[in-house]
C-alpha cells in the first residue's frame, strides 16, 4: 500500500485549483500585496501556481516553469509579503476544509522556499 501525498489528502487537483483561484482573488485585493500583481497575466500565473503547488504537495510532477528563484528575481518580495501570502493560503485552505495538520505541512514546505523568494534589502 502506497502512502498518500498531502496533495491527495487535501482533495487533489479540485481543491488545489480552487485554492489557487481564491488565493489570487484575495492577494490582488490585499493592499499590502496588490502592487506585485499589477499588470500580471493572472491566468498564466494561476496555472503556474497550480502546477507548482501540485508538485510541492506530492502530486503529479508536471511543473515546467522557471525555478522559484528565477520567477521572483527582481520583484523585491519582502518577508512581510511572503508571510501575508502564506497566511492567505492557509486561510483559504482552512475555508476549503483542509485539516490543520495538512495546512501546517503546506506552510512548512512554503517556508522552505522563503530564501528563494524573498529578496534581501
Amino acid at each position: 500500500m502506497s502512502k498518500s501525498s498531502v496533495f491527495d489528502e487535501i482533495g487533489g487537483t479540485l481543491v488545489v485549483s480552487t485554492a489557487v483561484t481564491i488565493l489570487y482573488d484575495r492577494v490582488t485585493a490585499d493592499p499590502l500585496l496588490s502592487e506585485w500583481f499589477d499588470g500580471i497575466d493572472l491566468r498564466r500565473l494561476k496555472a503556474h501556481q497550480l502546477d507548482f503547488l501540485t508538485v510541492a504537495l506530492g502530486g503529479p510532477d508536471e511543473f515546467g516553469g522557471r525555478s522559484i528563484h528565477e520567477a521572483h528575481a527582481g520583484l523585491a518580495v519582502t518577508n512581510a509579503a511572503f508571510d501575508a501570502i502564506v497566511a492567505h493560503l492557509a486561510a483559504v485552505l482552512e475555508d476549503l476544509g483542509v485539516a490543520d495538520d495538512g495546512i501546517e505541512v503546506i506552510a512548512a514546505r512554503l517556508e522552505g522556499q522563503r530564501d528563494q523568494i524573498v529578496q534581501s534589502s
